[in-house]
């Protein structure tokens, strides 16, 4: 497989469909009175798993690109503090599409290789980067929408 090949499988996978709910639909879809309820004893809401979504792809996609980069204190720096607001739950959803469309961007580049070592990385590629936003997103949206089946049901 070429890079040309292997680029167009990771923009489908990092854009969602295919066999997973885009980022996009899950998250406008979500009842906004709703995004601090904790279901069923669930230790997250909506608001926790799309803010540690947030945070966690920021800091991939920084890491891919600045050397400069420092990431938040784990485990603590990639959760949320306190609930949110509508508003902040908009702005969130914001910064995760444009976080996700700057990774795309990344890996849409001819000039990057994909399989190439990140200069400041100890050992990872564009390509393992990449593969982790798309893993990590495709898991935290599954329990978002989780979170709004178990909501419905109450």
């Amino acid at each position: 497989m070429d890079q040309k090949q292997l680029r167009e499988h990771l923009l489908e996978l990092l854009k969602g469909g295919s066999a997973h709910i885009d980022v996009k639909a899950a998250l406008s879809s979500f009842p906004i009175e709703k995004i601090n309820e904790k279901p069923g004893g669930s230790p997250h809401s909506a608001w926790d798993l799309l803010e540690h979504l947030r945070i966690a792809q920021w800091d991939i996609v920084e890491f891919s690109k600045d050397g400069r980069h420092k990431s938040p204190e784990w485990p603590e720096g990639y959760w949320p503090k306190m609930e949110a607001t509508p508003e902040k739950w908009n702005e969130a959803v914001e910064k995760v599409l444009a976080d996700l469309a700057a990774m795309s961007e990344i890996v849409a580049d001819d000039n990057t290789d994909l399989f190439a070592t990140i200069p400041h990385a100890d050992g990872q590629t564009v390509l393992r980067e990449a593969l982790l936003v798309a893993d990590h997103n495709a898991y935290h949206i599954g329990q978002i929408m989780l979170v709004k089946k178990m909501l419905e049901t109450q």
